[in-house]
Parts: C-alpha cells; structure tokens; sequence
C-alpha cells in the first residue's frame, strides 16, 4: 500500500509534494516547517522598522506541532517517530532547538540526524524538519489523497 496524502486545515505544500506519503506501514513526512495554514510563519515577526525578528523556540515548536497533526490525519502521533531529520539555518540555533526538541522526546525517541543548511525555502525559516513513522497498516485516515487536478497551481517564484 502506497498514499500520497494532503492533510486537511494544514498549510498547503508549497511545492508539488505531499504532506506525507504512506509506504506498508511507514509513514514519510515531507519537509515540515512553522508555516500556518494562512501562510504566516510561527516565530516570525517584524519589529517597528520592518525588520524580522525569528525565534528559533516558537518555530521549533510549531514546527514538531505540525508534525504530530499531520500523522494524526493517518491514525498516529509524536510517539510513532522512528526518525527526524532537522535542517537548520544556523547551527547557532542548535542550543534552542535542542531546547525544545527535548519538551516532546527523549532519548527513547526517534533516531536523529540535525544539519546546518545554507537557505530553506522562505527567509524566515530557521528551521525545517523531514520524519519517518512506523505504523503499522490498518490505521485510519483522515486525509485527503492527491491527485493532480487537486494540486493548487503555483506560479514558479511563489515559495
């Protein structure tokens, strides 16, 4: 068994991707990041002169949120992770990250593997995390499959 599934009341990918795509009883999640259903990206705000002021706390945390929402949509959760993959803008954001990585998992957890990247796909992401679930076949699902016709058409600069 193989879905390619959109996950209803999340932010639509910005690309052609699912938000996760089931293989037997593993679940991938696609790139994950603090962005909100209405394109506003948790931990992002501009100061008084326009200039953005981004908390790697607040997005760590939405981000992980997003994460466990999405495997929801399929019957799952947080505890079903296996592995985490995290990109980082700036490996100096390691130490608030970590901070908060360790609010949802400990070293029961999923296997991790955390990168420092030079860019991620909007200037106001620090940080971007891909997961593997494992759960087995059978669980139920509440999102949406994709088909082509259903795929928002994006114009080729739109992040």
């Amino acid at each position: 068994m193989s879905d390619a599934l959109l996950v209803p009341g999340k932010a639509t990918p910005r690309g052609r991707f699912p938000h996760l795509h089931r293989a037997g009883d593993l679940v991938f999640v696609s790139g994950t990041s603090s962005r909100r259903p209405d394109g506003s990206f948790a931990g992002a705000k501009a100061d008084p002169m326009g200039v953005p002021d981004l908390d790697i706390r607040v997005q760590t945390h939405a981000v992980i949120t997003n994460i466990g929402d999405i495997l929801a949509a399929v019957g799952g959760s947080l505890s079903d992770l296996v592995n985490i993959t995290t990109y980082l803008v700036n490996i100096n954001d390691f130490g608030g990250y970590n901070e908060i990585y360790a609010q949802f998992f400990d070293e029961t957890g999923p296997a991790r593997t955390t990168v420092a990247v030079h860019q991620l796909p909007h200037p106001h992401l620090l940080i971007e995390i891909s997961a593997t679930a494992y759960l087995p076949a059978g669980h139920s699902s509440g999102a949406v499959a994709l088909n082509p016709e259903q795929r928002p058409k994006l114009k080729p600069d739109h992040y």
